[in-house]
């Protein structure tokens, strides 16, 4: 015993430090003398092969995590063996690495390629559903900005292969230093085969390697719109045309290197394709676009044409083989003269043409416009912007033969004159007129009777047009009785003179009516356009009419019915006019624009409140009176209603 207690080996006994832990144990000591050593069992040995690191700190630095010793190799074949879509996602946010790895694997290539099951986190954490690989792409991206990188493009690939699938990607505005390059829209390409609609906008650093990826990878793609892709060349849209053929619309806007060789290759391989837009494109000529309308003329609906070097031979094959085309669109095509607008209107192929427009065409005479007439036989739409060289004789000629005429649309076209407007009037049954900034049109007046008035003209839009006062209301006020849409904003020189017979003329019941902009008009007006149509008005805009007053609210609230979109902003509205709407039974406003009343106070909450019961949006802004803690107090209580303040 003596031998144990005095002896002094190192290894088997522990002097110095206490080893207990527990401060209970700790006191069991105090009657032991401090001299006499404690016995403890003998401690193994470790067997140190390699140079031991002291401090346990530097230790776990140099100590790396097995898996990252593993060769990329290994780490793909892990990954192509991952069951599903959720497990993918959270490998993918260890490490950028990783992500990297996981997106260069082709969605064939994983081992649970064919059924898998996988938690369903859209519906349920608890609920179970067999989904198959061949995902339908139903979900949607948009990358905007900044937000738009390869990192996010890469993310997106990944994240969206178990939730359904990419159906949709946008990308816009990508930022030329950390922007979408090919790596990023070749990462989509391997993850998403199930992509249908791409769309890239001002993406310079994108070319013709990560479009040729999509092509390789996204067979289902139906539509392709690229704008300002700067590096795309014919070299990635003829991997389109090869690879997908289920291609049905195709946009092209300002990609200064893509020709003619793209566009035929796309007209020969996409046997679907329904809509083409081309705007801007230097190198595309006749010979792209004759081929492409030449060749996919069986299905081809919509063509819009702007900007392009063309000439009257591709308007002659759109007159030819535009068999099908329902919606055409020209614009700024000005090597194209009379002859060829004049000879696409006679081939007699566009049939079933039932919308055109022509903008900014120096092509479009009077001539030229009614052999189109002649020959859209069920035109039904017609727009003209810009058409410097068109006159009333034209106009007429053409309202004459395009009998199915039921829109027409003229936009600066400062030849037209009243007379021209009252001929189309008299000789077609147009349902819809718009004229806007027609500098032509004035007043004067009408000799003979009118003796065939317009009955099938509901919606009458004059725009900006300086000229237009009270003889031309007049004229259409007994031109066409059956109005119900009137649009005259902007037309500063009418009074209430001369919109007063137009609203009197008006038999079947005015339901909306645009006077924003008419500083001229009255009370009166409105007094009167409330007592004759109030039965049947449901919107009514006086934006900018300074000279309206709380009366013409309080014969709102008293005759509209069916009112729900009121615009008196700018106007001479006070509390009072707001009181008047709120006492309004009857009334149920959905849409109130107060904007710019300096004259509408914080007395006029109580109103605004009880308005608000039907209220989706209330305009509140530049009321200089209304301080904030008022809108603030409406905006909590009307939690249902937008407000802009």
């Amino acid at each position: 015993m003596p031998a144990l207690v005095n002896y002094g080996g190192d290894d088997d006994f522990y002097s110095g430090g206490s080893f207990f832990t527990n401060s209970t144990d700790l006191g069991r000591l105090c009657s032991i003398s401090s001299q006499v050593d404690v016995y403890c069992p003998p401690r193994k040995r470790a067997r140190i092969s390699a140079p031991f690191l002291f401090g346990e700190t530097e230790f776990e630095q140099n100590k790396q995590p097995s898996i990252d010793v593993l060769p990329e190799e290994c780490l793909f074949e892990i990954f192509k063996r991952l069951p599903g879509g959720k497990e993918r996602s959270s490998c993918a946010c260890v490490s950028k690495h990783w992500l990297m790895l996981l997106t260069s694997i082709r969605k064939s290539e994983y081992e649970s390629s064919k059924v898998v099951k996988e938690n369903n986190d859209l519906v349920s954490e608890d609920v179970e559903m067999i989904s198959s690989d061949e995902d339908d792409g139903y979900l949607t991206r948009c990358l905007e900005g900044k937000r738009a990188t390869d990192m996010r493009l890469a993310a997106v690939a990944v994240g969206t292969s178990g939730h359904g699938g990419l159906g949709k990607l946008s990308i816009r505005g990508s930022s030329s230093s950390c922007g979408v390059t090919n790596f990023g829209l070749s990462a989509i390409a391997r993850g998403c085969p199930s992509l249908k609609a791409l769309s890239l906008w001002n993406i310079p650093r994108v070319g013709d390697g990560g479009l040729s990826e999509i092509a390789k990878e996204c067979h289902l793609l139906e539509k392709l719109d690229l704008c300002q892709c700067l590096s795309v060349s014919n070299k990635g849209l003829i991997a389109i045309a090869e690879n997908c053929p289920n291609l049905t619309s195709l946009s092209i806007e300002s990609c200064p290197k893509i020709g003619n060789e793209g566009l035929q290759a796309i007209g020969k391989l996409c046997p679907k394709l329904q809509s083409i837009s081309i705007k801007d494109c230097p190198l595309v000529g006749d010979h792209g676009v004759s081929s492409l309308l030449a060749s996919a003329s069986s299905v081809l609906s919509k063509v819009k044409l702007q900007g392009l070097n063309i000439t009257d031979f591709s308007l002659a094959v759109i007159g030819h083989y535009g068999k099908s085309v329902t919606n055409l669109m020209l614009s700024g095509l000005q090597n194209v003269s009379e002859k060829g607008f004049w000879v696409m209107g006679n081939a007699q192929g566009l049939q079933k043409l039932a919308s055109l427009m022509i903008t900014s065409c120096w092509g479009v005479t009077d001539v030229s416009l009614e052999a189109m007439g002649k020959g859209c036989t069920n035109l039904k739409q017609m727009c003209l912007r810009r058409c410097c060289f068109l006159s009333d004789d034209g106009l007429v000629a053409f309202a004459k033969s395009a009998g199915s005429l039921e829109c027409l649309q003229l936009e600066e076209c400062n030849r037209v004159t009243q007379s021209g407007i009252i001929g189309v009037l008299s000789n077609c049954g147009l349902k819809s007129l718009t004229l806007v900034k027609c500098l032509g049109i004035k007043d004067m007046s009408v000799g003979a009777p009118l003796s065939s008035p317009c009955n099938s003209l509901k919606s009458l839009s004059v725009r900006n047009c300086s000229g237009f006062g009270t003889a031309s209301l007049a004229m259409v006020g007994k031109l066409c009785p059956q109005l119900q849409h009137v649009d005259l904003s902007g037309l500063y020189g009418i009074t209430d003179a001369g919109l007063l017979p137009l609203l009197e003329s008006c038999e079947a019941g005015l339901v909306k009516v645009n006077l924003s902009g008419c500083l001229n008009l009255t009370d009166e007006v409105v007094l009167a356009l409330t007592r004759l149509h109030g039965g049947t008005l449901e919107l009514l805009n006086l934006d900018g009419c300074r000279r309206i007053t709380d009366s013409s609210l309080v014969a709102v609230a008293d005759n509209c019915v069916f009112l729900s979109d009121l615009d008196v902003s700018r106007c001479a509205i006070t509390d009072s006019g707001a009181a008047a709407l709120s006492h309004a039974e009857q009334l149920n406003l959905q849409v109130l624009s107060f904007s710019g009343c300096s004259g509408v106070s914080n007395k006029s909450m109580p109103f605004l409140k009880k308005l608000g019961n039907t209220l989706v949006g209330l305009n509140l802004q530049h009321c200089n009176s209304i301080s904030s803690r008022t809108v603030e107090l409406l905006v909590e209580s009307l939690w249902r209603c937008d407000i802009l303040s």
